[in-house]
């Protein structure tokens, strides 16, 4: 007996001499895109990165699928500090700061290339804004193009606007824009647009392909039209004060493995968008082509709307450096292009 006793009293001793375990670092994140989705399988890889990097020091712990709320209800617990870090997508992101809308403004991007170009120029500033307000960017991505979904086809600005179209809750400022375009608007939060496609309170929705199919809304709203409406962009962003709670030597590499699926996920989604799409064309979705005359009314239509939009929808000087970026991008492609 007093051997075990002497070998229990040595063990009390050295776990008193080794101290404390380090304590974890947990960093909570929300986020509406779903479970097994391309952008929460991206959001796993940035977590087990963390946890290799920081040798399980730092977790990242992710609630998808909305569980913790739509979009605007994430920023709320953000600004509240219940949560550490939300993904958000361009419909959410305004929320944090207007300047990006600046990303959000309808049919002026035609390809990934010059979204890139521009949001390349105008991310630096944004990321400045939001520090400002004590948050930090962790990475840039895009959740897919967004194309209008609807019940019956449409191929005309006149079309659309004979529709109900649901716009996320919670941003004025972007439900102002489509009521310039002379549409009828109806926000509601995402979690709530399928059952309100499916009882007749919208007619049309604007998604992205791959969320589309994931949660089978182009079953009720089976005909999609083939224009880049707009990108959805998304970022990662996290509480300074929790970003604080991270060791100082630790942050510049989780910074970079989160860039790294940032840029990762832009071009997963990019295909994902396209793999959807002919998934649903599978499943009885009807792709709406318009011709070229028609696409140019389009791009007239929301021209006529732009200068509305520099100061109530988007600072005016990065409304005016998103638009100069444009054109230089556009330039340097086609040096007779317009705009």
């Amino acid at each position: 007996m007093r051997l075990v006793a002497r070998w229990l009293g040595c063990l009390v001793l050295a776990a008193a001499m080794a101290g404390p375990a380090a304590a974890q670092v947990v960093i909570k994140l929300g986020t509406i895109a779903p479970e097994g989705s391309v952008w929460t399988d991206a959001l796993l890889k940035i977590s087990q990165a963390w946890r290799e990097a920081s040798g399980g020091k730092v977790e990242l712990r992710i609630y998808a699928g909305g569980v913790l709320g739509g979009e605007d209800e994430l920023v709320r617990k953000l600004q509240r500090r219940v949560i550490d870090a939300v993904t958000l997508s361009g419909s959410g992101l305004p929320a944090l700061d207007r300047s990006f809308d600046c990303l959000n403004i309808p049919l002026l991007f035609d390809s990934t290339d010059e979204l890139d170009f521009v949001r390349d120029r105008i991310a630096p500033e944004i990321e400045r804004r939001l520090e400002r307000k004590g948050f930090l960017v962790l990475n840039w991505a895009i959740a897919g193009w967004v194309h209008i979904f609807s019940k019956e086809p449409l191929r005309l600005p006149a079309d659309l606007r004979r529709q109900r179209l649901w716009t996320t809750s919670g941003d004025p400022e972007l439900e102002k824009v489509y009521k310039d375009f002379g549409l009828r608007v109806v926000p509601l939060p995402a979690t709530e647009m399928l059952t309100s496609l499916q009882t007749g309170l919208i007619d049309a929705t604007v998604a992205p392909p791959l969320f589309a199919l994931l949660d089978r809304s182009f079953q009720v709203a089976p005909h999609m039209l083939d224009i880049n409406w707009g990108a959805l962009n998304a970022a990662t962003v996290v509480n300074a004060e929790a970003w604080a709670r991270v060791p100082a030597d630790l942050r510049p590499r989780l910074i970079d493995a989160a860039r790294r699926q940032g840029v990762a996920m832009r071009d997963v989604g990019r295909k994902a968008g396209d793999d959807a799409i002919r998934e649903m064309q599978k499943r009885g979705l009807v792709v709406v082509r318009p011709s070229d005359a028609e696409r140019a009314q389009w791009r007239a239509e929301a021209e006529k709307a732009y200068p509305g939009l520099r100061g109530p929808f988007c600072p005016a000087e990065l409304y005016d450096d998103v638009m100069r970026s444009d054109r230089e991008f556009r330039s340097a492609r086609n040096p007779a292009a317009p705009r």
